[in-house]
């Protein structure tokens, strides 16, 4: 049995996530491993597939979850160091539940586990996490039936055919490609999926893999951990620049200038391409990925599903719609023929393709995707997030066009420009997005909507 308020501290919205030592530890990983097992084995499964990033607590933690799930009599497949999609892969392509033992950027002393049904489907708290989560309070009960066994696969070759065989970039002309793997896994898998393709010349940056992350957060998200990747484009004379998060199922891109390229005009990208490969089909984005996305996939002949910020929220509408993509602006890039889930190396080939395809650089090749201006993810410590975007609605005033709630508030304003203020999941943060036809509009809303925020901030 295990204390209430560390289980609820411990399993969050999407994942289970905490400080090594003191929040999770062997014996709690083994007994999240015994209730996942017991949870899919009411399913049908048979089997779990397990794997794991660099971090130094990762490879003991695996091990005693994979201990947790042969006491309740599935059988277990270790493949050892593994990028999350790495892992998604092997849920896919051999159709069974899995664990991936990963913090993702957080800092060294955090560890986590995200757990998938067969078929890379999503575990989130409203569909298994909240029944773990009751186990570990009221106590796994024992299997009494034969222990499940325990063997060893490595799947990083298959996971690189893959790959290669849904993006050819064997055609492409010659590119200089920078990657920052920020001590991360993107350090164990770029080499296999993008090393061995004649036309790229892997230009590489922390490769070494080190769960300290020596030279910097591995979250590419916030722009002072792009710097070193922004300068050694420039130095290295690259075409592009590729930036992964920490088990590399994130990528970020920068353009052969140096300047960061919005994911949200990735998302644009990859889903022209889809939709020249699909024609008519289904293109998911979240709500605070840029407008311009739907309007171009609905010129493309594309149908643009809108949904909530999160992974299983995401995954749950490409299972229910088809889609053929899905794309957030945090740069999660979720893609049918990979089982809906996502994956940072299948959008960087994309990427890469589009730009083998074209005669011109980079930024040109963008350039098409950008509308408009946005402001980027700013959060703000707030103790009342409720009172707080209603203080912002009333401040707006007849100014605004619209108001959706379907994740937070999104407020349409009379002039085209819109903003999206959320509540974290997980902190006292309201998280705000702001887009506008160009900076100065953003800002001025930006410092409209920070003023009333901060200014109640406490």
């Amino acid at each position: 049995m295990r204390p209430q308020e560390l289980v609820d501290a411990v399993v969050k919205a999407y994942d289970v996530r905490g400080l090594v030592g003191e929040q999770i530890d062997a014996d709690f990983v083994r007994d999240v491993g015994g209730a996942f097992a017991r949870l899919m084995r009411e399913e049908g499964a048979t089997a779990v597939v397990i794997g794991h990033d660099m971090r130094d607590s990762s490879p003991a933690l695996s091990e005693a979850f994979a201990a947790g799930v042969v006491a309740q009599g599935l059988d277990v497949t270790l493949i050892g160091l593994a990028s999350t999609d790495q892992l998604y892969y092997a849920s896919g392509v051999l159709d069974r539940p899995g664990a991936m033992f990963t913090a993702s950027h957080n800092p060294a002393a955090y560890n986590g586990i995200k757990l998938c049904r067969a078929g890379a489907k999503p575990v989130g708290q409203e569909t298994g996490l909240a029944t773990i989560a009751a186990e570990l309070v009221a106590g796994v009960p024992e299997y009494a039936g034969e222990a499940g066994t325990i063997t060893r696969a490595d799947m990083l070759d298959g996971y690189a055919e893959y790959l290669q065989q849904l993006v050819d970039l064997t055609q492409s002309r010659p590119l200089v490609v920078a990657v920052d793997a920020g001590n991360g896994m993107a350090g164990h898998t770029v080499p296999k999926v993008l090393s061995t393709i004649v036309s790229l010349d892997i230009r590489p940056l922390y490769f070494e893999l080190d769960g300290s992350f020596p030279n910097h957060e591995a979250n590419p998200l916030d722009p002072a951990n792009i710097v070193d990747l922004q300068r050694f484009v420039l130095d290295q004379g690259a075409d592009i620049g590729l930036a992964f998060d920490g088990d590399a199922d994130r990528c970020f891109v920068v353009d052969e200038q140096g300047n960061a390229v919005s994911p949200s005009a990735i998302t644009a990208l990859v889903a022209h391409r889809e939709l020249a490969a699909h024609p008519g089909s289904t293109i998911i984005h979240n709500l605070i990925t840029s407008r311009a996305v739907p309007e171009q996939v609905g010129e493309w002949g594309g149908q643009p599903v809108r949904t909530r910020v999160g992974h299983s929220f995401i995954k749950a509408q490409m299972a229910e719609t088809g889609a053929v993509f899905g794309g957030e602006h945090s740069a999660h890039y979720y893609f049918r023929e990979f089982w809906g889930a996502d994956s940072g190396m299948l959008a960087a080939m994309h990427v890469l393709a589009a730009l083998g395809e074209s005669d011109r650089p980079l930024s040109e090749v963008m350039a098409q995707y950008e509308r408009y201006a946005s402001s980027g993810e700013i959060n703000s410590t707030v103790s009342d997030a409720a009172a707080a975007t209603e203080a912002v609605i009333a401040e707006f005033g007849d100014q605004v066009a619209e108001i959706d709630r379907l994740d937070g508030v999104t407020v349409s304003l009379a002039n085209g420009a819109w903003f999206n203020l959320r509540a974290s999941n997980t902190e006292p943060l309201l998280r705000l997005n702001v887009e506008a036809a160009d900076t100065d509009q953003v800002q001025a809303i930006v410092d409209r909507v920070l003023g009333v925020v901060r200014g109640r901030a406490g």
